[in-house]
């Protein structure tokens, strides 16, 4: 742990302690994590957990205080105050003598409040006691290898988070937010085509009031049990693979979609990888956005659609593929571009003009990527010429399909399209001239 700085008189940074808590409570900690707790003044935690200690409240001096609903909230007023003064008061008058204690369910830093602490203040601010968490609990009792297991959680995103993950064959494990997700979670397997899944929810796991039930999702009919659990499922049903050009069939549209082959030849082009924000200008069924997406469970999408029943359809689009927790859908472009996060990356499909092709470029992050499918004649001519003023890749796609001529079969070819990707590159440093010339002696 880094030294506070107490230099210049001011006063040292507060200290975070995030302790993971298991189901089995206060038996279930080590002796080094005890005397944390027994050192604190104050502790933050669900109700729920706070209730784990209820069998050493003769050994804790601390005040026991519950996150207020939501729990984001207050915890980022925690944190700020914390942060302002860090032996001053974070709440009710309180002093926390530069230390805030919290408690987790399991790993905080798996999918917990840790991982968001450190994202606030830093990892030198805050030290991590770590329990087993529910996703290592459940793969022993399932004897699932956890390294291919697949993990997405439900605690902030809707259950239909799972549809990004389910494939023939493919171990998916649902972090839950209540006790309703496993019922939601069979409904949308069912939905999907998973029904023949095997359906595992696992409660209290590592505690005295352990629970596990297992059946098909398609013959679920389980009472909701407890809130604390875990819904493992075996996938049976389709084959669904991650790299983009889905069927078009798997969207619902208009019309007005990104058809399957120039989808694919798109996403590529845009290059998904890591923490990126993608702008989708004119998202239509937004096909592009959740493929990429998709592609890599890492990135954001704002979607930027003109019309409303689009917009709609859209969101249904992106909870139906398991994205919808990561895609915002906002207005029309030019008219709400202007505060919209930065991208790293933008797509133009739609609504394309002079004004929406400059304000795109001068948001993107410098070494982002601007990917544009021009179908008109006029928007073809303006592509080809700021592809002359910016550079970058200019090609023309065309695709033809077989269909039915009369008795026999013949090409039938889809609207050509004209892609232009490029990429913005970074500023330039300012030559620094050439080194001053030694002094003679």
């Amino acid at each position: 742990m880094t030294a506070p700085d107490t230099t210049h008189g001011s006063p040292p940074a507060s200290e975070f302690v995030v302790i993971g808590i298991g189901a089995d409570g206060w038996p279930g900690l080590g002796e080094t994590v005890r005397d944390e707790l027994r050192r604190a003044q104050v502790i933050y935690g669900a109700a729920r957990q706070l209730a784990l200690l209820d069998g050493a409240a003769s050994e804790l001096g601390a005040q026991l205080r519950p996150w207020r609903s939501p729990m984001s909230e207050h915890l980022a007023e925690v944190v700020a105050g914390a942060g302002s003064a860090a032996s001053g008061p974070i709440e009710d008058g309180t002093a926390h003598a530069g230390i805030v204690h919290i408690l987790a369910s399991g790993d905080p830093m798996f999918h917990g409040v840790g991982a968001s602490i450190i994202g606030r203040v830093g990892a030198d601010r805050v030290r991590v006691y770590p329990a087993v968490s529910s996703a290592s609990l459940a793969c022993a009792r399932l004897g699932w290898d956890l390294a291919t297991a697949r993990i997405v959680s439900a605690v902030r995103a809707e259950p239909s988070v799972v549809l990004g993950e389910v494939t023939d064959g493919a171990r998916v494990l649902v972090l839950s937010r209540d006790e309703t997700t496993p019922a939601s979670v069979a409904t949308l397997l069912v939905d999907a085509g998973f029904g023949s899944s095997t359906m595992t929810v696992l409660e209290q796991l590592g505690g005295p009031a352990e629970q596990i039930a297992t059946d098909t999702a398609e013959s679920w009919r389980r009472r909701a049990g407890d809130p604390l659990n875990i819904v493992a499922v075996d996938c049976v049903g389709p084959r669904r693979s991650r790299l983009p050009g889905r069927p078009d069939d798997a969207y619902e549209h208009d019309g007005q979609i990104t058809k399957s082959t120039i989808r694919a030849l798109t996403v590529c082009a845009l290059g998904p990888a890591g923490a990126q924000t993608l702008w989708d200008i004119g998202s239509g069924s937004g096909s592009v956005a959740i493929e990429w997406l998709r592609a890599d469970d890492r990135g954001t999408v704002v979607a930027f659609e003109r019309d409303s029943e689009r917009a709609e359809r859209l969101r249904r689009n992106a909870a139906r593929h398991g994205v919808a927790h990561r895609l915002t859908v906002r207005g029309p472009a030019p008219d709400e571009l202007a505060d919209a996060p930065r991208p790293d990356a933008v797509f133009i499909g739609g609504g394309l003009d002079e004004e929406i092709l400059s304000l795109a470029w001068a948001a993107l992050a410098d070494r982002g990527r601007l990917v544009v499918n021009a179908v008109t004649v006029e928007n073809q001519a303006l592509v080809t010429r700021r592809h002359g003023e910016l550079g970058g890749t200019l090609r023309r796609l065309s695709v033809e399909t077989v269909a039915p001529l009369g008795t026999m079969s013949t090409w039938r070819p889809a609207l050509p399209i004209v892609q232009w990707a490029v990429d913005k590159p970074a500023p330039s440093t300012p030559d620094p001239g050439p080194e001053p010339a030694e002094a003679v002696r």
